[in-house]
């Protein structure tokens, strides 16, 4: 007889067996992680559903919900956007400069106050155009011209300015230089923030005034208290009775007016300072001629010629006109 070896080992059904048996005993799953994390991997990809319990999942979908909120409040690579306070204008809720008055300028700006120190201050000066009219000039302190931010937030040292002809807004300007047409007497220069309201100093808009009549170059400044004035006139000495009578007598100017017409149509007239100027105008109707700077009028009767006589002591350009009918006769330029 042979010699008989060990007995071979247990088949791999009793170990299963055995691991059963633990399982009934209540001794734990001696599985090793990797290879439940397999099983679960195959559940889900056989349709299973997920085996994760119920509280674990709802805090997932509320992290979910919370993303998705923060991208669209930040939109998709936007700047997160801000909301008025109900009740609350534009120029409330984005000024940050200064305070806000309820008073509002003759055109329904309001008012934006600042201490004097912080104020900004603007001088105007303006000298007549070639082609008739006014060149205006700004010179600014504490200020800065922003056309790219207009209608943006009141932020203080900028913004822009409007120009008030004869007490009527007029026109903005972005820069330091403008342009008043003819016939203009009283030139106001307003600074305004972004916002558009109109910054000022105890209740009173930053501003100058120049009266554009009086003289042919005049300038205003202002603190933002107190208005600008026009430069003073010359003093003209009036002649002595006795002084003899010069002995050129000057040109002589006709015109007529027949409606709304003037013949001859209007031009300027060029004078050289000191000469004397006779205008002798016919109208068809009652009227009132009036030479702008020298203040000098004349009443005209229809149909009958009137003569006014003057001495073009001021250099500058000066427009004729009547006041009824509102006619530009003509133009002096007096160099």
């Amino acid at each position: 007889m042979r010699p008989q070896g060990p007995p071979p080992p247990a088949p791999a059904p009793r170990r299963a067996g055995r691991r059963r048996a633990a399982v009934l005993a209540g001794v734990a799953d001696p599985a090793p992680a990797p290879r439940r994390a397999g099983l679960g991997r195959a559940a889900v990809l056989a349709g299973v559903a997920d085996p994760a319990p119920a509280p674990r999942r709802a805090g997932l979908r509320r992290a979910a919900v919370l993303a998705a909120a923060g991208l669209l409040l930040v939109g998709c690579g936007g700047r997160a956007t801000t909301h008025h306070k109900p009740g609350t204008s534009h120029q409330e809720a984005t000024g940050s400069s200064g305070t806000l008055l309820p008073v509002r300028d003759e055109s329904g700006h309001r008012l934006r106050e600042l201490p004097a120190a912080d104020a900004p201050t603007v001088r105007a000066e303006a000298a007549p155009d070639s082609e008739g009219g006014w060149n205006v000039h700004l010179t600014v302190e504490r200020f800065r011209f922003t056309p790219e931010s207009t209608g943006g937030a009141a932020l203080q040292g900028r913004g822009h300015a409007r120009l008030l002809v004869d007490g009527r807004e007029t026109a903005r300007l972005y820069g330091p230089w403008g342009y008043v047409p003819p016939g203009a007497h009283t030139l106001t220069v307003r600074l305004h923030a972004d916002d558009h309201t109109v910054w000022a100093v105890a209740g009173t808009p930053v501003q100058a005034t120049v009266r554009l009549a009086d003289t042919p170059t005049a300038s205003g400044t202002t603190s933002g208290t107190t208005s600008g004035s026009a430069s003073a006139r010359p003093s003209v000495s009036p002649p002595s009775p006795s002084a003899a009578p010069p002995a050129d007598p000057g040109r002589t100017v006709t015109l007529t007016i027949t409606g709304t017409s003037v013949q001859p149509p209007p031009s300027r007239i060029e004078l050289k300072k000191g000469e004397r100027l006779t205008l002798r105008v016919t109208s068809d109707r009652a009227d009132t001629l009036h030479v702008h700077g020298y203040d000098r009028e004349l009443p005209l009767s229809p149909g009958t010629p009137a003569t006014l006589t003057l001495t073009a002591d001021r250099t500058g350009l000066f427009e004729v006109e009547t006041h009824e009918s509102g006619l530009v006769l003509t133009q002096l330029v007096v160099r």
